[in-house]
This record gives structure tokens, C-alpha cells and sequence, in this order.
């Protein structure tokens, strides 16, 4: 999304992973809130590792972005939830994967369960409308 403003400000830390500090997005922009994503497939399946799932969670989260016309550029914030005792290190290559070096407004947190016991990750996101 060429006019949102990513900025980084020298004042603070740099980001140590893919992601920004800020996204400001103008005024008059549409919204698209995407609710969280977990690592089911559509035929109700899901990968035993966090990697096999954080790829589906991405695949849902393109399809979301696809129905409205949108992309992967398009994300200004997400927000990530692993399973503490999982390794989260290893969704950043599966993230990168399908976003490749964009960096939205990123946080990711560690937590004790999600919703079903087998779920390992969520992700939820914002997008906004060129």
C-alpha cells in the first residue's frame, strides 16, 4: 500500500523482525478487519506442527484478502498468538513465505490455549483498501 507511512522512529529500537513500529493510513481509506485465523483447512483438517498450521493460517488469511480484492501489501496490523511451549521463531519463515518483506504493524504473543486444545497459532489482521 503505497500511502500508508511506515515509520520507524530513530528515537526507539529497531524492529528485530519483520515489522514496523507505526502504519498511519489517510483518511478516507476502507477497513477490512479479518477475526482470527487458526490453521484449519476448508475441509475442516489441520497440520500436527506449528509450521503446517501458521501455512494455513496464511493461506486463510490471502483467501479473506482475495475475496475483497485485497492483498498481502494491503496489511497495516496483525497480530499473532502461539501456544506458549511452541517454537514462534518458526512462523517467521512460513510468514515470509507469503508475505515476503512487507512489514505491517506486527504483535506477537505467547498464550497459555487457544479455542481447541490442537490449535497451535491464530492470526488476526487489518487491511486497508487502496
Amino acid at each position: 500500500m503505497s500511502d500508508v507511512l511506515y515509520l520507524d522512529p530513530e528515537s526507539i529500537h529497531v524492529p528485530g523482525a519483520l515489522y514496523s513500529h507505526s502504519a498511519l493510513v489517510p483518511v478516507g481509506k476502507k477497513t477490512l478487519y479479518i477475526a482470527g485465523q487458526v490453521g484449519l483447512r476448508p475441509d475442516g483438517t489441520f497440520g500436527a506442527t506449528l509450521p503446517e498450521q501458521a501455512d494455513q493460517v496464511f493461506r486463510n488469511i490471502k483467501a479473506i484478502l482475495d475475496a475483497h480484492g485485497l492483498g498481502f501489501g494491503d496489511v497495516v496490523k496483525m497480530n499473532t498468538y502461539v501456544v506458549a511451549g511452541q517454537k514462534g521463531i518458526e512462523v517467521r519463515p512460513v510468514r515470509q513465505a507469503h508475505m515476503g518483506e512487507h512489514k505491517p504493524v506486527q504483535t506477537f504473543v505467547y498464550v497459555a490455549q487457544l479455542m481447541r486444545p490442537e490449535w497451535l497459532i491464530e492470526v488476526e489482521a487489518i487491511a486497508v483498501a487502496p
